[in-house]
């Protein structure tokens, strides 16, 4: 399979988009600000230059406006200065210049309602101007006076100041992107550092260097290398059971083959002994199949119903065995899950369940419950029960050869029990026949 995508790649881009959409948003909010600010500043420059003519502005008694020659702003005295003032007097339609005005044309405003501010933009050609107008009632000798006062500031050093601000802004902010960009790539490696190890552990085992991922990882991988780990020792275990199914196969297959060989000298019994010894061996074949099929881990399993199974289980051996009139009992709660394999569970309470009724008189009882983090599985019986609780559990050992089977069933469930390393007791039942106890343990 082709690798995909790189993680590494995916949380860089990832975190350079985020990055620079929340490094443009701050750099345009802020520029927006200060923009504001000096616009605000500037303003109120405007608004103190209009306060200082009101402050030297005299109506004589024949009501002619009178301003001195200087002002405490050397800008409005100074031609060309880029600060200019004006002063009109409406009932006489005069209008007073400040010298700063000399050879200019700035954009004055003449219509203004009394008391009240008025601030913004003005335009003179290319030049660009900001204003602030104030019309006032002067009281005087000759009355009231109406005046607008006007003054307006060529734009240029605003608009150099704010080119300013802009420019050592976004060099700042251009100099932090990169260092949190060259930070955040240098973080994700040394995040990223522990998929790495995990990846060349597993290039190891696969090689065949190491038996498992040995390092420690933090928490978060943790869970996926005991995982690992688990199906790398459950993939063993299962190779080793196949070995060993196979050798036990041969094995096993020399005795019914020798009887078989030795039976040719003898034509009349030929017949009974191979349909007798081809049962034992299709036996044999099952056992050790079983045996090699056993799953003999819980965890990655689907959490199973135990008692629907046991009820499948009832409803064929009732079929069974019919003819006997044994009555069989479940006792399990609905809701009752397991992680075991299906079919592991079929094979255990099946052959359980089978040789209970094999054996009863007339009552078989199946019990599963949980106890603790353990599954208790229980099958009596009220028959003759169990003489000998240990040679029972090896291949073709029966109680009684006047009743039917090759003592398989036993031996292949103590196997998957073993498998799941879980217990499984003999004991005498209450009903007085034979109980075996299966407790698995939780994973």
């Amino acid at each position: 399979m082709k690798p995909g995508y790189s993680i590494r790649a995916r949380l860089l881009l990832g975190a350079a988009l985020v990055l620079l959409a929340f490094l443009a948003g701050a750099g345009f909010a802020v520029q927006r600000a200060h923009a504001d600010s000096v616009l605000d500043a500037h303003y109120a420059r405007l608004q103190g230059t209009v306060y200082l003519l009101l402050a030297r502005a005299e109506i004589d008694e024949a009501g002619a406006l009178q301003m001195p020659q200087e002002f405490a702003e050397p800008r409005l005295t100074l031609p060309g200065s880029g600060l200019y003032a004006a002063i009109t007097h409406v009932r006489r339609n005069e209008e007073w210049r400040s010298s700063s005005s000399v050879g200019q044309a700035p954009p004055f405003r003449r219509a203004q309602p009394v008391g009240r501010w008025s601030f913004g933009t003005a335009e003179q050609g290319k030049r660009g101007f900001l204003a602030a107008t104030y019309a006032v009632n002067w009281s005087g000798p000759a009355g009231l006076t109406p005046l607008v006062l006007s003054v307006v500031e060529d734009r240029a050093g605003f608009d150099r100041e704010i080119a300013t601000f802009t420019r050592t802004l976004w060099l700042w902010l251009g100099g932090a992107a990169l260092l949190l960009l060259a930070a955040q790539t240098l973080l994700l490696h040394w995040g990223l550092l522990p998929l790495k190890r995990v990846a060349g552990e597993i290039r190891r085992v696969e090689s065949g260097d190491q038996d498992g991922i040995q390092g420690r990882y933090p928490a978060e991988l943790s869970g996926l290398t005991d995982n690992l780990n688990t199906l790398i020792q459950q993939e063993r275990v299962r190779q080793a059971r196949y070995k060993e199914a196979l050798s036990f196969l041969a094995h096993s297959l020399k005795t019914p083959l020798a009887v078989l060989r030795n039976t040719l000298g003898e034509p009349q019994q030929l017949p009974a002994v191979v349909a007798q010894q081809v049962d034992r061996m299709d036996d044999i074949v099952q056992h050790q199949l079983g045996r090699a099929a056993a799953s003999g881990s819980a965890r990655f399993a689907r959490p199973v119903l135990v008692g629907p199974v046991l009820e499948r289980i009832r409803e064929a051996l009732g079929k069974v065995y019919a003819d006997k009139g044994v009555g069989i009992t479940l006792d399990a709660a609905p809701g009752l899950a397991w992680r075991i394999a299906e079919a592991d569970l079929f094979e255990m309470m099946g052959n359980l369940m089978d040789n209970a009724a094999k054996w009863a008189k007339t009552r078989v009882v199946a019990r599963a419950w949980r106890e603790g983090a353990a599954l208790r599985l229980r099958i009596d019986d009220d028959g003759p029960g169990f003489s000998d609780t240990e040679s029972i559990l090896r291949l073709h050992v029966r109680l009684d050869e006047r009743v039917p089977g090759h003592g398989v069933g036993l031996a292949v469930v103590n196997d998957l029990v073993a498998s799941y390393e879980g217990q499984m007791k003999l004991e005498r039942a209450e009903l007085g026949g034979g109980r075996v106890d299966i407790t698995l343990p939780g994973r």
